[in-house]
């Protein structure tokens, strides 16, 4: 996972930086203890367990597979700390002491969908790395393509950094012999291999486009951008977002790290967290006392790179939703974005198991997991 993790420690560390050089918080510097989960689940629930009993620390910001959040959930719930989690995700998931800054389902996966079966066709083959993430969002996405009268052709998971992908790029052709939409929720190295064997096997974009949703600018840096050109991405942040806070933070992370790099969505994310923690410590009076600092996030305003999020008493962001299709340059051309800030959907409406359930920590009453009425 190292292709996608570094950045977004990048990221934070700028964010620390920046409020350190702005006097820190509540007059403190942030003094940063940084553990490598190695892409091993039981290693980051190891690694978590040690930054609070021994570092002491006043929160985390970490993880990137939904496999090492699962992992680290009962750490922070046994202990009754608090984890702030930079990328887009399955949902399914609610927890008291977890802050989400990606996507819910409803901010990403689903918009992506509803986008293809208006302009790329009602065929879809999914692919994804084997584990927890993919095979939940595609549960998520057979459901909504049969709400909405779409076809799920194939479907076919990779062990996470496996490069095997020919058999998979074989299935594809098979189900869709005259081009269809592969939706493509593959992690990490996997990747690389599929972007340029799908390439070298003559499966352009024109007659089968792929819509990845773990594919930003850092990945299609560094597979290259020949092998993606012209393929989608779902997010709610792109590099070419135009707006004030955008072209400052672009610049800022390039001075900080070099002119050749680039920002994508889960560093933007991760970047937002740190300031999202930062303003309910301050709103708080102090980092020590969690249910304070939890408490004081709900509601919080933050003008960020993509726009203005809000932390919504779900523990989740509202976030404009951009669907990006990638340029020469390797950056992504905005094909579509919603009016404003989507409110996120923790429990996805589309499954039958969770339809008609909400999310609310601000109420003792209602709590991770309640029946709207």
């Amino acid at each position: 996972m190292a292709i996608s993790e570094t950045t977004v420690v990048d990221a934070e560390e700028l964010a620390i930086k920046e409020i350190n050089d702005a006097g820190g918080v509540l007059g403190m510097q942030i003094e940063a203890v940084k553990e490598d989960g190695a892409s091993d689940w039981p290693t980051f629930a190891e690694k978590a367990e040690k930054l609070i009993d021994q570092d002491g620390v006043a929160t985390i910001f970490g993880c990137w597979t939904s496999a090492s959040r699962k992992a680290v959930l009962p750490v922070f719930e046994s202990k009754n700390h608090m984890l702030w989690y930079p990328v887009q995700y399955e949902g399914q998931e609610c927890s008291k002491n977890i802050f989400y800054t990606g996507a819910a389902p409803n901010q990403q996966i689903e918009p992506a969908v509803e986008w293809l079966l208006e302009n790329k066709g009602t065929q879809f083959f999914l692919v994804g790395s084997d584990y927890v993430f993919p095979r939940t969002a595609n549960t998520i996405i057979k459901e909504q393509l049969t709400a909405l009268g779409g076809e799920t052709v194939g479907e076919d998971y990779l062990p996470l950094g496996n490069t095997e992908v020919s058999p998979i790029i074989s299935k594809i052709r098979s189900a869709l012999p005259d081009g269809g939409v592969i939706f493509n929720s593959l992690n990490g190295d996997s990747n690389v291999a599929f972007f340029k064997q799908l390439k070298g096997a003559g499966m352009g974009p024109d007659q089968y486009p792929v819509m990845s949703v773990s594919v930003a600018e850092e990945e299609v840096r560094q597979i290259g951008p020949e092998f993606l050109v012209d393929h989608y991405a779902s997010w709610n942040y792109f590099q070419t977002v135009e707006s004030p806070e955008n072209e400052k933070w672009v610049a800022d992370f390039k001075a900080e790290y070099g002119e050749d790099r680039v920002t994508n969505d889960p560093m933007e994310a991760a970047y937002i967290m740190v300031y999202m923690w930062k303003m309910a410590v301050e709103a708080a009076g102090g980092a020590d006392d969690l249910e304070a600092v939890r408490e004081a996030a709900y509601g919080l305003q933050f003008d960020a790179p993509e726009g203005s999020v809000t932390m919504n008493p779900n523990h989740h962001l509202s976030k404009t939703v951009r669907i990006g299709q990638v340029r020469d340059d390797g950056l992504f051309e905005i094909v579509s974005s919603t009016e404003g800030p989507i409110d996120p959907i923790p429990w996805n409406q589309y499954v039958p198991d969770t339809q008609g359930f909400a999310c609310d920590w601000s109420d003792p009453e209602k709590g991770g997991k309640y029946e709207e009425a």
